[in-house]
């Protein structure tokens, strides 16, 4: 099998499946939620100034994030505690000159935080971003669904725990953007299924006859005999 530019390629290419992980749903919405509960994300200086976000709280909501804050290590990335009994906050530090692919790492670490929450759904504030970063939510999402994966193909119990994570504000990915991380994504979920797979299963005439399928998104796949 021709296999030199699969792993490049495949990474471009739409196609999932099986149950993989924690099933990560976002949602971009143009208001915040009128409840206002659940879990808030906010994106903070590496000062954690709270600044730009006073007006998301009441006067006494940023007195006590203030004193909270007084008692955190601020050299953590991320610090989160609870504003009432449903409602929890999330602060991300985000590092002047931070790369995109640090960008994925932040959102890959703040995957972990969403397997101990009790409410499983998070909204982002986009418009709170201490820097002028392009994409800066695509990268960190894009991250957080790459962590998110696991191979549970063969598992009597699955992981079905479902997570939605609503995005406001206006510093959100294009379409076309969306559509990108998506598809890279599935490639690179499709690619760490062949993986993953046990030996006996995916034998070469198996291999041969998944990567085979994969023709009608474009991939040119020439199958060798054993005589060629």
């Amino acid at each position: 099998i021709e296999i030199w530019y699969f792993y490049s390629y495949i990474a471009s290419i739409s196609y999932r499946v099986y149950l993989k992980f924690m099933s990560v749903k976002i949602n971009y919405k143009n208001n915040s939620s009128k409840t206002k509960l659940g879990n808030l994300i906010f994106f903070v200086d590496e000062k954690f100034s709270l600044s730009a976000l006073k007006k998301n709280f009441t006067n006494q909501e940023n007195k006590f994030i203030i004193d909270v804050l007084k008692s955190q290590n601020l050299s953590k990335k991320i610090i989160s505690f609870d504003l009432s009994a449903k409602k929890k906050i999330f602060l991300i530090c985000v590092k002047k000159n931070i790369k995109n692919s640090q960008i994925e790492n932040l959102g890959a670490e703040f995957f972990n935080y969403l397997k101990d929450v009790k409410y499983k759904e998070f909204e982002i504030n986009s418009d709170v971003i201490p820097l002028k970063l392009k994409n800066f939510v695509g990268y960190f999402l894009h991250g957080l669904k790459l962590k998110s994966y696991v191979f549970e193909k063969y598992k009597t119990k699955k992981n079905k725990s479902n997570v939605i994570i609503n995005i406001i504000g206006k510093n959100i990915p294009s379409l076309k953007d969306q559509i990108k991380f998506r598809a890279i994504e599935d490639g690179t979920f499709y690619t760490r299924d062949l993986v993953s797979e046990p030996g006996n299963i995916l034998h070469p005439d198996e291999y041969a006859k998944r990567l085979n399928s994969l023709r009608k998104h474009g991939l040119k796949v020439t199958v060798y005999d054993k005589k060629k």
